[in-house]
């Protein structure tokens, strides 16, 4: 008899005519079970109405281009809808007709490639079962000139070399197709001026005084202290009612206070700051966002999106962050008043890197 240290019972012993029946097994392995299923095959192959009937193979065939053709027609009215329903200002009829024309020439063509290519994979490509044998990285050559026979077997299989009439539609649906969206971003800039100069040039001009964001109160060199950084709009801004945003979307700078003695300005840009007053925009040159945080002790501007960091004692060099380029700087000095003055616009296109057109 045994006892339970724990609980001081008896515990019978166990039966070793039991024991010896037990098959030995190592701690931490498992049984596998020799036998495997049966490899049950394919299943009969049931051909198709097309496989048996060529007039529907043909009729199948004629469905497959019409759909591709038809793709390409809904490029076409898409970019034809955006010039025959234009949007006017304040007209929710017109922005709706508009998205609705477009809307509808867009989805046809994409609906037309991806029906027309479902159709053709049930309708026409060969429907035989096959088995694709997985190999090991590092193909021989061998089984590299299998890779190649596998591509000619689909081609022959999918009919693309050789219905001509389907691979040629096809091809012209895919490139009709990104045409509308093409012709849609120049809608993203008013119809009436080039794009282009609208990137290009801001409120920036000689003589604009510098003024506070967003009341518009012009600022004296005086007011600026080491150490402090202000959000800038040019003068006049505020009181725009027509394109206000925009105009702030490329205008906006932020102007800080260095000691002059710790900035670092080359011979062509000693003029473009007062005094350790400098003004860079406010804008990233990464992807737009506001580069609103200001670091006085390290001279540091961090955009707050994706951590782009610039040096503003340098010029505000990038020196982290996927940002491309330095942020442009404004030129700046002092009237007679002692207001601060923009001497120029910028002297390069502000914001992302994608806007610079030169």
């Amino acid at each position: 008899m045994a006892q339970d240290d724990h609980s001081g019972s008896e515990l019978a012993a166990a039966d070793s005519s039991h024991a010896a029946n037990v098959p030995a097994v190592k701690a931490g392995t498992a049984l596998i079970q020799a036998d495997t299923f049966e490899n049950p095959g394919f299943e009969p192959h049931r051909p198709r109405v097309t496989d048996e009937n060529p007039a529907r193979e043909k009729r199948a065939q004629r469905t497959v281009y019409t759909l591709f053709y038809l793709s390409i027609l809904g490029s076409v009215w898409a970019i034809a809808a955006y010039m025959l329903f234009p949007i006017e200002s304040n007209d929710v009829g017109a922005v709706q007709l508009n998205n609705m024309f477009i809307g509808l020439g867009s989805a046809l063509a994409l609906l037309g490639i991806g029906f027309g290519a479902v159709h053709w994979g049930k309708t026409l490509m060969t429907s035989a079962e096959s088995i694709d044998i997985r190999h090991p990285i590092g193909s021989t050559e061998t089984t590299k000139q299998g890779a190649v026979e596998v591509f000619r077997q689909a081609d022959e299989e999918s009919g693309f070399s050789r219905r001509t009439v389907i691979r040629n539609s096809l091809i012209g649906a895919l490139l009709v197709m990104p045409l509308p969206a093409v012709v849609l971003f120049r809608g993203l800039a008013p119809q009436d001026q080039h794009p282009v100069e609208l990137l290009s040039h801001t409120m920036w001009k000689e003589g604009t005084r510098l003024t506070l964001d967003p009341s518009g109160v012009p600022i004296k060199a005086a007011d600026v202290t080491i150490g402090s950084a202000f959000h800038v709009i040019p003068e006049g801004l505020s009181e725009l009612h027509h394109g206000r945003l925009e105009e702030k979307a490329k205008a906006a700078v932020l102007l800080m206070r260095l000691n002059p003695e710790e900035l670092n300005e080359t011979e062509e840009r000693s003029s473009w700051s007062y005094d350790g007053i400098v003004a860079y925009s406010k804008i990233c040159t990464h992807v737009g966002c506001p580069v609103a945080l200001y670091e006085q002790h390290t001279h540091h501007l961090l955009c707050p999106c994706h951590q782009s960091q610039f040096d503003v004692a340098n010029h505000c060099e990038v020196i982290f962050g996927p940002a491309a380029r330095p942020l442009p700087q404004l030129p700046i000095a002092v009237d007679d008043e002692g207001y601060l003055v923009a001497q120029s616009d910028f002297t390069e296109p502000v914001g992302p890197s994608f806007w610079e057109r030169h």
